[in-house]
């Protein structure tokens, strides 16, 4: 007993958790569930992998303890949080107080199966957003002129000009116990692989592009992506821009979970004035910010990545560190935003990028939507020009230039195609199951800006997962549609037949004019 009342003396903190008792009904509701899951990640990372809990103990460190029924089931109830987070109880000690019980539990890693991460970083040019990611990968401290912006996998010429002009992908990992597994050279795929291989959990940044020219490459990045998470940037030392509400628009628009990284918090005094235009922009868009300024304030998060009202907000600096800790502690206690009949379901990707590599041939690249894919299975490439769809086999799969057998929903990959003289092209899918290409749909749809009306005839270019092509809009309700309307549509596609599924998500654009939309009925060729 003198165990039990010095470790809650201690105070509930580092990998040392309280909890006066658990019960099936409340504690394994799906959203308290995931929460406690994310708040034992928290406290393994504070203890090199190992979570302490104590049953029978409230927040305040007060021992009241427990029947034996209680404790039982709160015992059973933690139990499988664990398991579901990949956890096991490695050690158990009951304790007994004038009729009362209390028990200590710890726990483990159980499990090392990777959990991949995707997670797209946007903002304003010049805002720090591969400056961020190069500094996460790698460990490294900025130099003040971007030189981490090398561990991206990015062009020559981008480079050389700081300037992003297409999207481009960066990973490191964390080990089971929580510590970060990096890039050391940035021109080594070999050592990318390594970095896949080693880490049992991945997170993979897709940076897009923050110059207003490239805002359809940005619109892909975000919207063509089996992302889990948004990470908006917005430098301390210029603020919030239009292209900063543009980009959390699209992210919102996604349905996305996003966080905030003020980045060059070191060009500044103070960032009080920015966090307080952040709050006003987000009250404006139904959302509250949390400011993360301790470790304590990450267990406060709970499930926001499922209610979306809670937006992460950080202050850091790649030059100086600050903060940094705190950004990948958040980044390694996020779970994969993945239904279990996404991953049970047939294989589809949608096509992103093509490559002709030599010696093995085509290689199409993008994010699996659902599903999971095996070297050497047979699957379908298309639609055709005609909406046909024509068998090929995936001859080698990569992660981040890692061989691998099978990947999975939500990881990004390159898969090897022959079989056809079809050539691939982005908007395409890859899929397990013969589909039907769709010509038109019918979309719920809103008009956020437009300087007249939008009427039949319409054609605005349309992003959906990868696809992007222009479309004649019908509206179907009504005459016409103005800025801040809602109503039916149609959407025909004006050159290709697609592969359109309900419920997809979707922006339109046509210049400064843009909507939003979801897909509510397909029209089949």
């Amino acid at each position: 007993m003198k165990e039990l009342l010095k470790l809650a003396g201690r105070g509930e903190g580092g990998n040392l958790e309280f909890k006066r008792c658990l019960s099936r009904r409340v504690h394994l509701q799906r959203d308290r569930k995931q929460s406690l899951a994310c708040q034992l990640r928290y406290r393994a990372a504070n203890g090199s992998g190992r979570a302490v809990y104590l049953i029978g103990v409230d927040d305040s460190g007060q021992v009241h303890g427990l029947s034996r029924e209680e404790l039982e089931e709160s015992v059973e109830v933690l139990s499988e949080i664990a398991s579901e987070a990949g956890f096991t109880v490695t050690r158990r000690k009951d304790y007994a107080m004038n009729g009362r019980y209390c028990a200590m539990l710890v726990l483990e890693r159980s499990r090392l199966e990777k959990e991949h991460l995707l997670v797209a970083i946007a903002g304003h040019v010049d805002h720090g957003k591969s400056t961020l990611v190069g500094t996460l990968v790698s460990g490294e401290l900025d130099d003040g002129s971007g030189r981490t912006r090398r561990y991206l996998d990015t062009r020559k010429h981008e480079i050389e000009r700081g300037l992003s002009a297409d999207l481009s992908y960066a990973v490191y990992g964390f080990t089971s116990s929580g510590e970060p597994v990096r890039l050391r050279n940035p021109l080594s795929k070999r050592e990318r692989a390594e970095v896949v291989s080693r880490a049992a959990k991945l997170v993979s940044f897709v940076d897009t592009v923050g110059h207003e020219p490239w805002l359809r490459t940005t619109i892909r990045g975000i919207v063509g992506q089996k992302l889990d998470y948004g990470i908006l940037t917005v430098a301390a030392n210029e603020g919030i821009t239009h292209i900063t509400k543009e980009h959390l628009g699209i992210m919102l628009a996604m349905d996305l979970p996003v966080i905030v990284v003020i980045t060059k918090s070191d060009l500044v005094e103070d960032v009080a004035e920015l966090q307080r235009e952040l709050s006003r922009l987000l009250a404006l868009v139904g959302r509250v910010p949390k400011f993360i300024d301790s470790p304590r304030d990450l267990e406060q998060l709970g499930n926001f990545w499922q209610t979306g009202a809670l937006v992460p907000v950080l202050a850091v600096s790649a030059v100086t560190g600050e903060k940094l800790e705190l950004l990948e502690r958040l980044l390694y206690m996020l779970p994969k935003r993945v239904s279990q009949p996404e991953r049970s379901a047939e294989f589809l990707m949608y096509i992103d990028k093509i490559y002709r590599v030599p010696g093995a041939g085509t290689v199409v690249s993008g994010s699996v939507k659902r599903g999971s894919v095996r070297r050497g299975e047979r699957l379908y490439l298309g639609p055709d020009a005609d909406g046909r769809f024509h068998r090929v086999r995936s001859t080698s799969i990569e992660v981040h230039h890692l061989s691998v057998e099978n990947a999975e929903v939500g990881e990004v990959v390159g898969i090897a195609i022959k079989g056809t003289e079809l050539e691939p092209r982005r908007g395409m899918v890859l899929s397990s199951a013969e589909l039907r290409a769709a010509k038109s749909f019918t979309a719920e749809v809103v008009v956020l800006n437009h300087p007249t009306r939008v009427a039949a005839g319409y054609e605005p270019v349309v992003h959906l997962e990868t696809i992007s092509e222009a479309v004649v809009l019908e509206p179907l309700e009504r005459e016409y549609l103005a800025a801040g309307d809602r109503g039916r549509v149609r959407m025909t596609f004006k050159y290709h037949p697609h592969y359109v599924e309900v419920g997809q998500r979707f922006v339109f654009r046509e210049g400064r004019s843009k909507g939003i939309g979801v897909v509510t009925e397909v029209h089949y060729t």
